[in-house]
This record gives C-alpha cells, structure tokens and sequence, in this order.
C-alpha cells in the first residue's frame, strides 16, 4: 500500500560540527578531547572532514535543488568559547551568523544543537560532565547562543546522552576512553539531563519565540527468547542503561521505581554509587513539561541473552562484520544470531524498531509533544562509480523506515519531520571516512559532492509526500 507523509512534514539532512566542518583549529576554534584522542587511537583525524566551514554556501544550494527542506547542524562549543566559558570567539559568532542566513536563502530551517559529542578539551580533561561545574559553563554557553541566536528557531541542547555516556565509560570508544564503568554511566547521564532541563528553563525564562528540545537515541532491546523470563529481564536491564534512565530524566523528572531497581541491581553487581542529588530533581521536574519536541535517533535494534560472565565489548570500527562483542556482567549479551539482516558494523537493521521506540514515547510519556526523527540512515562501503553511487540499499533502508514512521503517524503518534543521517558523507568518530551515510558523495580529496541515487529518490519523496 503507498502510504503519504503529512502535510508539513519535514525533509531534512542532519549534520554535526566536529563531523563536517573541519577547520578544527581555524578562526580561534579552541581544542576538543578528540583531536588528541583520534591522533592517538585511530587512523584519521577531523580535519578536513566535509570541510561544511568553507562549503556550507554549496551544500545548502544542494538542499535546496534536491528537496531539502531542514538541515540539523551543531555549534562547535569551542568555536564560541574557546576554553569552554569566558573570552568570546567572534569569529565563530560570525561563522554561525552566516551559515544561518545561507540556510534561510535557501528556504532550509536549521534545527541548531548546542552540544554533539564536543565539549571543549579544557572542561572535558577536568571530568566533562561528571565535574557539575561543567553543567554551569553548558547553561552559560546555552543562554550566550539562545541570546546571541535569535534567528534560530528550533534548538536541541544535547544530541544522544545516551551514546555519549556508553562511548566514553562503557566500551570506551570516545575520549577519555574509559571502559566498563557503569556508575560513570549513569552519572554522566543525569547530570547531563540536569544540563538540559536548566537550559530548557533559561530558554522559556527568556521569553525566547523558538522552540527547545533534545535528542535522544533509542536503539530498541528485544530478549533473544521472549518466554525465557531471564532473556526478558536482560533486553529490559539494557533498555534502562541506553534507553528508560534517560526518557525518565526528561519526561517524568524523575526516575520510576521500576527505573531504579534496575540501575541498583546494576550497580550492585558491577560496583559504583551515584549522587543523585534533591535539587537535581527539582530542576528536572520544572522542565519535564517544558519541552516541545523530542529528537529520535535511530539506526538499529539489538537482541539481548541473559549474561553473568565478566564484561567485554569489542569495538567493530573497520566494518569488518562480526568484529563486534558486547557482553555486561548481570545484565545481558547482544546476540546477533537472529534472521535479521546487520551493516559491516554489526549494527542490526529493524524498521520495526524505530515503530515501536516512536510508540513508546507516545504511550509512555505522553507530555512528549512532538517527535522529529533527528538521525536515521545506512552506513555503507559505498562505491563510487560514474560520478556518483548507486546507493539502493540505502533507498530501501530509508524506504522502511519511513514507512515505520508512517504507520506510527497513522496508529496515533504526532512525528513532524525525519532527518536522514547525513546530508554529504562525513567523518564517523570512531569509525572514519569509509562509512558513509550522505545523499551526496564527497570526495575527500577535493571536497567536490555529487549526489548519489538516493540524492534524487529522496528529492522525489520531498516532492509528493509518498513513500516509494
């Protein structure tokens, strides 16, 4: 059946600072955590990445020509303050100035974040958000851009809390590299949902005419036996960790017994304690109804086996399939022998997740508002051939996925717009420049872009609505 996307309804490209810009040391731009951390751990550097400083003018003229109506972009923190507060970068003020106007001449709305995976190298080597005193320099940082910014309309405070805290304390793929640390988890984030909901109350406080969010990615969790009560168990102690901690954090304002007993047992097998702290849910509490739209990231599911070994996770970052182990000490292992079809990075393609994660939301917390699918999209080898990349995997990923979105519409839940992850191929954190996402190719050499074939199913989609 075809199925057509409402009125209204945005078709965007998502980007990120550190990701595309480039030019990680231009104009005042002050050092982040990854500039060491990827000369010392990988193969490949942020620079020049897509090079976005210089080519946003083309790449926005490329939005516009092929449908494109919404475009997520990040500040770089550290192109406005270059050590994370005090002296103003006003070069970087006037970078961001520009690029926003360049967006609104092409008619594409920027949906601007504050902060994606690149707090400045000065308070990151102090704790990053486990030290509170970042918290206040995030929330000083927020209103200076909320001020300064008024053209923006739509800002995200934070992109995936989530990923942020498992990449950097977790499997340690993400500066400082620290691995297996489940209480610095769970710290990391509350105090940086307690970042959020500070900001979001400055931003109404303000008496701002835009609206204020955040993104959240939620990788759905399935037991691998569903009438295995432990394989239960663990696919519901994994969801607590990327997942329930953190929607509790921003719609509740706080966090549900069942929530908690989960965290303890956690803790309990795998040592820690948190300082989760009164006053933290008071602010928490005055910003749960606060928010007017939630960001979903999504690419994959995972398929959970009750677990009670010691932990290991190894990293796949070269897309060598079946590189990828994940396995925590009393919650659970990700199995990935299941009839479901996986990337070169293990990552597990189910539409239906993105349905159900979407319907979660609407039924268990349904002071949502609104949901903007902020990043979902293919990871791929792709070949370049005859100046462009005959990409039809990923028109049949982006095809399922939005029909999933669909019938979300269709079963009662409000989702306004879906950013495909990404616009041009970018740099991939821990993963480099051979995984690609863009509609448009970028040859990495010579910055040129050539649209790929989905550049063009996705222009169609944006004309008539319907899902082809």
């Amino acid at each position: 059946m075809t199925k057509r996307l409402p009125e209204g309804f945005i078709y965007g490209g998502a980007t990120a600072a550190y990701q595309a810009e480039g030019a990680v040391h231009t104009d005042g731009k002050g050092p982040v955590a990854w500039d060491r951390f990827l000369e010392e751990n990988y193969w490949y550097t942020a620079e020049p990445a897509s090079d976005f400083y210089h080519m946003y003018p083309l790449d926005l003229e490329l939005c516009e020509k092929f449908g494109i109506n919404g475009i997520r972009v990040s500040i770089a923190w550290s192109r406005i303050f270059p050590a994370g507060y005090g002296r103003v970068n006003p070069k970087g003020v006037a970078f961001y100035h520009r690029l926003f106007a360049e967006c609104f001449k092409h008619h594409v709305e920027p949906f601007v974040t504050l902060h994606h995976f690149d707090t400045p190298e000065a308070l990151h080597s102090a704790g990053d958000f486990l030290n509170r005193k970042t918290i206040d320099y995030f929330v000083d940082y927020a209103k200076f851009c909320f001020e300064e910014f008024r053209e923006v309309n739509y800002w995200t405070t934070f992109n995936e809390i989530g990923p942020i805290g498992d990449g950097q304390y977790l499997c340690g793929k993400f500066p400082p590299g620290i691995r297996y640390d489940l209480a610095k988890v769970f710290q990391s984030h509350h105090n940086m949902m307690v970042a959020h909901a500070r900001a979001v109350l400055a931003y109404k406080q303000g008496g701002y005419d835009g609206e204020i969010g955040v993104v959240h990615a939620l990788p759905a969790k399935y037991p691998y036996d569903p009438k295995n009560p432990k394989d239960v168990r663990a696919a519901q102690l994994e969801d607590i960790i990327h997942n329930r901690f953190i929607l509790d954090a921003t719609y509740l304002g706080q966090y549900s017994d069942f929530t908690m007993d989960g965290v303890r047992h956690i803790l309990s097998v795998n040592g820690g304690s948190l300082d989760l702290r009164d006053e933290d849910f008071e602010t928490l509490r005055a910003a749960k109804d606060l928010n007017d739209f939630l960001g979903i990231n999504y690419y994959m599911s995972d398929w959970m086996r009750a677990y009670e070994g010691e932990t290991e996770i190894t990293h796949n970052a070269k897309g060598e399939k079946g590189g990828s182990v994940y396995r925590i000490k009393g919650v659970g292992e990700r199995v990935f022998d299941v009839d479901v079809p996986r990337n070169d990075w293990d990552w597990m393609i189910w539409p239906r997740g993105l349905y159900d994660q979407i319907m979660r939301v609407a039924h268990d917390y349904p002071n949502y508002k609104k949901i903007y699918i902020t990043e979902n999209g293919l990871g791929a080898k792709d070949v370049f051939i005859n100046n462009t990349v005959y990409d039809d995997a990923r028109i049949d990923y982006i095809r399922q996925h939005l029909n999933a979105v669909s019938d979300a519409i269709h079963d009662g839940a409000d989702v306004r717009g879906y950013f495909l992850w990404s616009l041009m191929d970018v740099f991939s954190w821990s993963n480099g420049y051979e995984k690609r996402y863009g509609l448009f190719y970028v040859d990495f050499e010579t910055q040129k872009r050539y649209p790929k074939k989905s550049a063009y199913w996705y222009r169609n989609l944006s004309r008539s609505g319907i899902i082809i």
